[in-house]
């Protein structure tokens, strides 16, 4: 394909020639100069004169044709994970690592368990039930080999401050309700799994994620406060209504359960922070909470001080079998159980998938959800309460080098084993040492180091920590939540609305275009204005878009500064490769726009638009409407095609200026000379 228009060495020979004053030398010359072009192939579309309907078979294929390829080896790999790493366990390499790891969860459990048990209203024991059956069914049905689930601060939050509102903490409603909640958490989550809607939680940001999660830890830590003050204070999400009964109650201080409490978080807080600093004494962060416990355990047990509070008798035994009584409450459970969902996929599956990463395993997040799921639900048939991945536990599994679901078995039979034989023991705990394991292990949940990071980075993301942490603070969990997921997902529709546009000018000595505001030695040309769109164009941002050309026809001669003067925009190139799709309305929207164009003699020329936007607007019409030969591979052979349109408009506007005012005139040829040299200068510009 090529197109032509007056040659240099045309004008040259129309200057030499206009000296003799005989007007028919003023004709264009026939002699041309092509401009080469790459040919642009435009989809078939006379068998498409409908656009086809939804396309069920090409949605389903990718699962159709996994599934015929599927053997009975990867269906039980799909349906059990656990036979994955048994096919190809390395007993005298793995047994022993994964052993010491199971055994360092479970020591570090045990203690966590009950305190969370406490966080969420329960009696410890039930902390207990969480750790014991959703381990072993998670090790069975769970992708990740390091991830260890069980009770966890959050979620024992979000528990308490769920059935505050229905049930007091003393009444049995209470537990039957947290029951019922991991049953529903489990329903969700395998539903999410199988359904593959795990990618729906992507649309809430990390900020939003980070601002809640560190308000979450100050409101827990806060909550555990009474144990170390000795009375009672406020049950409550908001942060006010805690400080102020903390105030209130201050003429109740009591010095001994202070002193013991302070002392075991110090305690835990070296020996944690030492853990981490240090491998080879990396053990002392599982012993944390062991330590802290036996220390309290034993004061408690020598002294006998009347003012610290113990946990009292624990029954003993496994969990028993039982079904939920009733489903009342089911109702006004279903916000708080996608609320835990939507936990276990961003910090769980989150873990799981980056200790995969660092093992070198692969690990399918809806396959990970399916199994916490599964977990839940068959915990709650035995006096579980939600439970999912911890964060603190499963670094402690992955840094004791575990290479197996192995160690979760483990893990579980130490639960077990406590169930049965240490029960009788643990009524001897000082309240404020599960306390102080609470606060120590939500200490880490505030992530200052984020707010300060996002302040550096990203103003708008900071504004969202902000915002979220506040609400949580101020207003409670429920209202923090809602309000952080409506400001992530209104920044996302803003910034799907509202797309990146570029006006592109060409690199000096190149082809390339780019962006003139990030490359201001690119330059661009008088008469053309090259735009780039970076999204998909559909109904929500075309008139944005439309809003941004108009601004552009008329506001982009500041960066023009090579070629022909002229003294209005001949054509818009509109870039489209970033583009990846585009809808019938902003089809429409398009050919509206280039009939605008059409009326003030503006020509529309559109560069490399991918397959399916390009099939798409030649369905519509679009492409006989605008013209075949106005679509191009290249920005560039759009360019050199219309500088040769905007010259040749410009010689044939001088052409009649000069015959108008030296046709008749054989005194003037000097003039015209000069004139033509000019506008010979100005092609070769």
């Amino acid at each position: 394909m090529s197109y032509a228009s007056l040659s240099v060495k045309d004008l040259t020979s129309l200057v030499s020639r206009s000296g003799t004053g005989s007007s028919s030398s003023l004709k264009p010359p026939g002699q041309t100069r092509p401009v080469k072009v790459i040919p642009l192939q435009h989809p078939d579309t006379s068998n498409e004169a409908r656009p086809p309907s939804i396309p069920f078979d090409d949605i389903f294929s990718g699962w159709t044709a996994k599934i015929k390829r599927m053997r009975l080896v990867d269906w039980i790999d799909t349906l059990f994970p656990c036979f994955r790493w048994i096919r190809t366990y390395r007993w005298s390499e793995y047994f022993k690592l994964d052993l010491m790891a199971g055994i360092t969860v479970g020591i570090m459990l045990v203690p966590q368990a009950m305190s969370y048990a406490k966080l969420a209203g329960l009696p410890p024991i039930y902390g207990l039930y969480s750790s014991f059956v959703p381990v072993f069914v998670y090790a069975i049905f769970g992708s990740s080999r390091q991830l260890a689930i069980g009770p966890v601060a959050l979620v024992s939050l979000l528990v308490s401050n769920a059935l505050g509102g229905i049930a007091d903490t003393n009444e049995e409603l209470h537990i039957e309700l947290a029951i019922l909640l991991a049953l529903l958490v489990g329903i969700l989550e395998c539903i999410m799994g199988l359904l593959r809607l795990g990618w729906l939680i992507r649309f809430i940001s990390h900020s939003v994620i980070s601002g809640f999660t560190s308000a979450s830890a100050i409101v827990i830590g806060l909550s555990q406060i009474k144990y170390f003050l000795g009375y009672s204070i406020a049950r409550s999400s908001k942060i006010v209504p805690i400080v102020e009964s903390i105030i209130a109650g201050a003429d109740k201080f009591q010095w001994p359960p202070f002193v013991m409490g302070s002392l075991i978080l110090v305690i835990l807080q070296v020996m944690k922070h030492v853990g981490k600093a240090k491998k080879e004494l990396q053990f002392l962060r599982a012993a944390a909470p062991l330590t802290g416990i036996v220390l309290g355990t034993t004061i408690a047990k020598v002294f006998h001080p009347p003012s610290i509070s113990l946990v009292g008798e624990i029954p003993q035994g496994l969990p028993t079998f039982s079904f939920p009584r009733s489903f009342d409450h089911a109702k006004t459970l279903l916000p708080t159980s996608a609320l835990i969902t939507g936990v276990a996929i961003l910090e769980s599956v989150g873990i799981a998938k980056a200790l995969a990463a660092k093992n070198r395993y692969e690990l399918d997040s809806n396959s990970e959800l399916f199994g916490l799921g599964v977990a839940n639900i068959l915990g709650s048939l035995f006096s579980a309460y939600p439970a999912t991945g911890s964060f603190s536990r499963s670094a402690v599994n992955n840094e004791s080098e575990a290479k197996t679901g192995l160690s979760g078995l483990i893990t579980g039979i130490i639960i077990g084993c406590s169930l049965l034989f240490l029960t009788p023991m643990f009524k001897y705990i000082p309240q404020c040492a599960l306390a102080a394991i609470v606060i120590s292990a939500v200490s880490g949940l505030v992530d200052y180091d984020e707010a300060i990071f996002l302040w550096r980075v990203d103003k708008r993301d900071f504004s969202l920590w902000t915002i979220t942490s506040t609400i949580t603070l101020f207003f409670g969990i429920e209202i923090g939540v809602l309000v952080g997921v409506g400001f992530s997902l209104a920044f996302v529709i803003h910034e799907s609305a509202n797309p990146h546009i570029a006006v592109l000018g060409r690199l000096p000595g190149t082809t390339v275009y780019r962006n003139i505001k990030q490359y201001p030695e690119a330059y661009t040309y008088n008469g053309i204005v090259i735009v780039r769109i970076d999204s998909p164009i559909y109904f929500a941002n075309i008139s944005y878009i439309k809003d941004r050309l108009r601004e552009y026809e008329v506001a982009v001669d500041k960066y023009t500064n090579r070629g022909l003067e002229v003294d209005r925009i001949n054509f818009v190139i509109l870039e489209m490769s970033p583009v990846t799709h585009i809808d019938s309305s902003a089809v429409e929207a398009l050919k509206e726009l280039y009939q605008e164009y059409k009326t003030r003699d503006i020509q529309l020329a559109i560069s490399n638009p991918n397959k399916d936007v390009h099939l798409t607007i030649a369905r519509s019409g679009m492409v006989e409407l605008v013209g075949k030969e106005w679509f191009f591979v290249r920005v560039h052979d759009a360019v050199q095609v219309c500088l040769q349109y905007v010259q040749s408009s410009n010689l044939e506007d001088k052409h009649l200026s000069f015959t108008r005012r030296y046709g008749g005139s054989n005194n003037n040829s000097s003039s015209s000379n000069a004139l033509l040299k000019e506008t010979l200068l100005s092609v070769e510009k």
